[in-house]
């Protein structure tokens, strides 16, 4: 086994629950993102580290492993003349996640206009929730164009 990255268990456990609640994931498909994020140099985990550390069988690991990568979160890679399998986390994974905000809230400012039409009458605290749903959508688009 490598070397166990350096971990501090509350900070663990806030992405734990956060990766599980924001992500919608497993709790061992939690753990191994966590755990994951701790990889600072990017280095990479083994499966085979995965398993050390989490005390799981290798079909537990495979499938909560199987799903981070379907989801993007996570993405794998092999060194040259190595056949193990390192993962980390996907460091595009930030501006995909906030695309799909994106996307979600242009959704939702199509809908309110539909509605707006539709019943054909200002109304303030819609308007004023339009706008907030704009301003978002702006403010998230100019930072993702700075990262």
């Amino acid at each position: 086994m490598s070397t166990p990255l350096n971990i501090r268990e509350d900070i663990f456990q806030d992405l734990v629950s956060f990766s599980a609640q924001i992500f919608n994931l497993p709790p061992l498909s939690s753990k191994i993102y966590a755990y994951l994020v701790f990889d600072f140099d990017r280095n990479g985990i083994s499966f085979d580290d995965l398993v050390e550390v989490f005390c799981a069988s290798k079909s537990s690991i495979s499938s909560n492993v199987n799903l981070l990568l379907s989801r993007k979160l996570i993405r794998d890679f092999s060194k040259i003349n190595e056949r193990k399998r390192l993962f980390v986390i996907n460091e595009i994974f930030q501006r995909l996640r906030f695309e799909q905000i994106i996307d979600k809230l242009e959704r939702e400012v199509q809908i309110l206009d539909k509605l707006k039409d539709f019943h054909g009458k200002p109304d303030e605290k819609l308007e004023i929730y339009r706008e907030l749903l704009a301003n978002n959508i702006t403010n998230i688009k100019q930072s993702l164009s700075k990262l």
